[in-house]
């Protein structure tokens, strides 16, 4: 009896060994793994995405924040450009080596009182005022480079027709030798980085006349009075 006892069992662990292993339950064994395997890759693809698209995000703010900055440091120099060309402006005199000799030449010939020494001083004076002169401009031309290196051009405004893109009106004036919405007059120079403006122009912009509209006023009278008869 022990005999048939421990024949059963060796049966019964070979039929549970060949239901485990029955190829349906394999098959839907290895679906289920897939399935899991292809929702893991699906995140796997998602989160990489998701990086990615936060690094170009960091990316370009960061770019955006460097742009700005410069284009605000190159904005701040414009100012100082101004005041030096308005010294230079202001100064009404280009004189050479060959000016300032004739100048002294004249005031020790002419004065009679002025002494040798006195135009000597003179001579002095305006020979120091030239090297000034000369260095502001040589400084100008410089920051003039610098801009022109870094992308920042001038923009020439007088004769062009206003655009509120590029141009700053702050006076309007009446005149006829310019059509209207013309600029006439520039009180500060305008730039562009690129394509972009980086600062615009102060500019005065012309109008119509008063006597061009009576004019167009009574040309458009005289018309309707001549299609009336």
């Amino acid at each position: 009896m022990d005999d048939g006892v421990h024949q059963a069992d060796p049966v019964g662990e070979t039929g549970q060994a060949t239901a485990g292993s029955d190829p349906e339950s394999l098959q839907a064994l290895v679906a289920e793994k897939d399935k899991e395997i292809a929702e893991l890759k699906d995140k796997y693809l998602r989160a990489l995405a998701e990086s990615e698209n936060a690094r170009k995000r960091i990316r370009q703010q960061a770019d955006e924040s460097v742009r700005i900055q410069r284009e605000s440091i190159l904005r701040d120099l414009l100012p100082i450009i101004d005041n030096l060309e308005r010294a230079l402006a202001a100064a009404h005199f280009r004189v050479d080596s060959d000016g300032i000799n004739l100048l002294a030449n004249r005031l020790r010939g002419e004065g009679g009182d002025l002494s040798e020494a006195a135009a000597s001083r003179i001579e002095l004076l305006a020979s120091r005022l030239v090297a000034i002169a000369q260095g502001v401009e040589m400084t100008v031309k410089a920051l003039l480079d610098f801009l022109r290196a870094q992308g920042v051009t001038p923009v020439a405004s007088v004769g062009q027709t206003f655009d509120p893109s590029r141009h700053e009106a702050v006076d309007h004036v009446a005149s006829e030798a310019h059509p209207p919405n013309t600029i006439v007059d520039e009180f500060h120079r305008g730039y562009l980085i690129g394509e972009r403006t980086l600062r615009p122009a102060r500019v005065s912009v012309a109008k119509t006349t008063a006597t061009g509209s009576e004019g167009r006023s009574g040309g458009e009278s005289d018309a309707s009075d001549v299609e009336n008869n």
